[in-house]
């Protein structure tokens, strides 16, 4: 699919990995909503990229805030055509710590909002994909590109709830593929490593070369823009689906 001119959603698209992939699509000439809890940051992106950037502030876990969030970017732009799933938390926790067993709703709060809120968005962006008229030879209607995790593979002591939430994104990822085939749409996700994200960004100098260290190559931690740049070939490459990616420098994490 070309990205010119397509309307795009980036849920989490205020910062980090999310917002790398806001500026690489309007780059490319897509018109991109972005789905945030953080009105500040994202309002100054729109106001930066100006006219073909939108921002509705939206709860991923959610289902009437997500609809909402559907609907205001079908009457503003049109349409939806791509979704890119950026939006997550990462809390640790052990599951027997100091303080004793891991609370319960942290648990399920880092579920549903990495998780529910993965296929909740799914789902309705889905079903308005359906609706759009083929865009490619073979039949496209849309493309879906979610973010996982290496954690769901080899996740570090104090990883349980995010190692299981960023697992179900990847678990599901073919069978939604399976599900969305007669409709024309694609879907499938990217499972970053150690990136350089705001929250990399808090960390000691020491401590960021100390990850980096962990790479196979290059020993450094992932730029947000090579993230977004292989969501722009998972978007522009119509024989890609249902699968999961791992973009992590062939890093494999150690136990804590």
């Amino acid at each position: 699919m070309k990205l010119q001119d397509k309307v795009a959603i980036v849920t989490g698209g205020a910062s980090g990995l999310g917002l790398a992939t806001v500026r690489t699509l309007h780059e490319k000439g897509a018109k991109v909503v972005i789905f945030d809890l953080d009105a500040e940051k994202a309002n100054q992106i729109t106001e930066e990229l100006g006219e073909n950037v939108a921002f509705v502030l939206v709860n991923v876990a959610d289902e009437a805030s997500v609809q909402a969030g559907i609907d205001q970017t079908i009457e503003k732009f049109g349409g939806i055509h791509v979704c890119v799933n950026c939006a997550g938390i990462a809390p640790p926790g052990k599951t027997i710590g100091k303080s004793g067993v891991l609370n319960l709703d942290k648990f399920k709060k880092v579920i549903d909002i990495n998780l529910v809120g993965t296929f909740n968005v799914i789902r309705l962006a889905a079903e308005k994909m359906a609706e759009n008229d083929p865009l490619t030879e073979d039949g496209e209607r849309g493309i879906i590109v979610n973010t996982a995790s290496v954690a769901a593979f080899d996740g570090q002591m104090g990883q349980a709830a995010y190692g299981a939430s960023k697992a179900g994104v990847a678990g599901m990822t073919l069978p939604i593929a399976r599900d969305l085939s007669e409709f024309g749409i694609r879907i499938n996700t990217i499972a970053p490593g150690l990136f350089l994200t705001p929250m990399a960004g808090t960390l000691p100098e020491k401590v960021v070369d100390k990850l980096g260290s962990m790479v196979e190559f290059p020993k450094r931690l992932g730029k947000p823009e090579e993230y977004a740049s292989l969501v722009q070939f998972l978007i522009e490459n119509g024989y890609v689906n249902g699968e999961v990616i791992r973009l992590d420098g062939g890093i494999r994490m150690a136990p804590r």
